[in-house]
């Protein structure tokens, strides 16, 4: 197995070092079956599940019995509100519920660095040394991103844009940092010891700090 070296851009986007990723983690294989469990508990997470219907005893009315049990010739029945008659109850309806449920750490984890191998394997795997910001404006970090192409870049063959989705991962997050990058569409922002692999694989690239890098390695090493 091979050492894994990566270029480290600054926010000109120009190669200023290189860095030795973990063999540990970086190896370079990609469990599919371990990141698709993590997003589909992800998306689960995400359902809100507030679907409701009511019962026969949940639908106002039909408290007294509409006739005699004998005598009428009619079929016998206890309430207007049963499933068996308009405005009645619904029977096995959905009822508010929480879709969500947890997966062991470890599969977590296989996930994690099966999707960041993942990113590295097709090359969307950017090492920035540092993404500092002196005043809070969005225009400085879009020019930075496009330096890193990243975002609505023109495409050269059929001049037509085409938007490229970024998740930049930091060992912390500023003031001016978050005003900065909360306007861009096309940019996730998180800490690097909160990331999942869900939001991995839903960016197209992956722009990692070279201190956050460090903060995702120690993570997956426990």
């Amino acid at each position: 197995m091979e050492v894994i070296i990566l270029p480290i851009y600054n926010t000109e986007g120009k190669e200023t070092d290189s860095l030795k990723l973990d063999q540990g983690i970086f190896d370079g294989i990609v469990n599919t079956d371990a990141m698709h469990q993590v997003v589909l508990a992800y998306k689960a997470g995400q359902r809100k599940g507030l679907a409701s219907t009511k019962t026969m005893g949940e639908v106002s009315g039909g408290g007294r019995k509409p006739w005699k049990q004998k005598g009428t010739g009619r079929a016998r029945v206890g309430s207007i509100r049963s499933p068996l008659w308009r405005h009645g109850g619904v029977v096995f309806g959905p009822h508010p519920r929480d879709f969500s449920y947890t997966l062991p750490v470890k599969i977590k984890n296989l996930a994690l660095k099966s999707s960041l191998n993942a990113k590295i394997n097709e090359n969307n795997f950017i090492v920035l040394d540092n993404f500092k910001i002196e005043q809070p404006k969005t225009k400085e970090a879009v020019k930075i991103l496009s330096n890193l192409k990243v975002g609505r870049l023109k495409d050269k063959k059929n001049s037509k844009t085409k938007t490229i989705k970024a998740l930049l991962l930091s060992d912390k997050l500023d003031k001016n940092l978050r005003l900065a990058l909360r306007n861009i569409d096309f940019l996730s922002i998180n800490r690097a010891q909160d990331t999942n692999a869900y939001e991995v694989l839903a960016a197209n690239k992956l722009i990692v700090t070279k201190d956050g890098l460090r903060e995702l390695t120690n993570r997956l090493k426990k």
